[in-house]
């Protein structure tokens, strides 16, 4: 076990005791040495946690202590700073500076002995590979989305056709190269998905569509994971290649 996470253990140990709990008691716990929990009770001592107590005796938390409001496991920064990364090399220019964001703000919240999990982090993502443009702003259809508004499309398909799509946008599925709308299709009476870079034009319409958004991608996900065997699968998988089956 890292340091760092060693430091955030004894926290939760302290944290949960109703007595003293002994310097040999939390090595037994933690697979340690006594020598190792003194030393680490001593730098939390120097970062200002509130720990009464003496070796021999036992520590105890001071009433009142409590953690940050976002604090955070060593596999949860991880896993954050993960995710972050993946979107700010892949998201749209909306959703990169958000992830990066994300990551200055976990930084500024988070105690400095959990510092090394957000600077130097185990997990690592591959580059950015290349990506289609959309052709439509993104920020505003996570907008839509939100809002439950209708989105007006001139939709180009795997031919070059173009039609024109009034639709209730209910999700964006993201991918290495490629992004897709997840919409109900008022032309089609049925849900259908766009590939962003084959929009021609967009026009957000202040006008809700009826339902609740919830409702509407419960019903999508169980119409497009349902095979007629009864297996689940991805409804988005392949649905960004050339294939007619992308076609809207």
């Amino acid at each position: 076990m890292r340091r760092t996470e060693r430091l955030f253990q004894i926290i939760q140990i302290l944290r949960g005791a109703r007595a003293p709990v002994t310097a040999q008691a939390m090595a037994s716990e933690l697979e340690t040495s006594l020598r190792t929990i003194y030393r680490d009770v001593a730098e939390l001592l120097a970062q200002r946690v509130p720990i009464r107590g003496e070796a021999g005796v036992g520590y105890m938390l001071d009433q009142g202590f409590d953690l940050p409001p976002l604090m955070l496991t060593p596999d949860e920064i991880e896993a954050a700073v993960l995710g972050a990364r993946w979107v700010a090399a892949r998201g749209d220019p909306a959703l990169k500076r958000a992830a990066r964001d994300l990551i200055t703000k976990i930084g500024a919240v988070i105690p400095e002995h959990l510092r090394p999990f957000l600077l130097e982090p185990a997990l690592t993502t591959p580059e950015s590979p290349w990506q289609v443009e959309d052709a439509v702003d993104m920020s505003r259809v996570r907008s839509a989305i939100r809002g439950q508004t209708k989105i007006v499309l001139l939709y180009r398909d795997e031919a070059d056709r173009e039609t024109r799509r009034t639709v209730w946008p209910i999700a964006v599925g993201y991918y290495e190269t490629v992004r897709i709308i997840a919409a109900w299709c008022e032309l089609r009476q049925d849900f259908r998905h766009f590939r962003t870079d084959r929009v021609s034009q967009a026009e957000f319409l202040e006008e809700r569509y009826p339902g609740r958004k919830a409702v509407l991608r419960a019903e999508w996900r169980k119409k497009s994971m349902t095979q007629g065997d009864g297996r689940l699968r991805d409804p988005l998988a392949n649905r960004w290649t050339d294939r007619a089956r992308m076609s809207a």
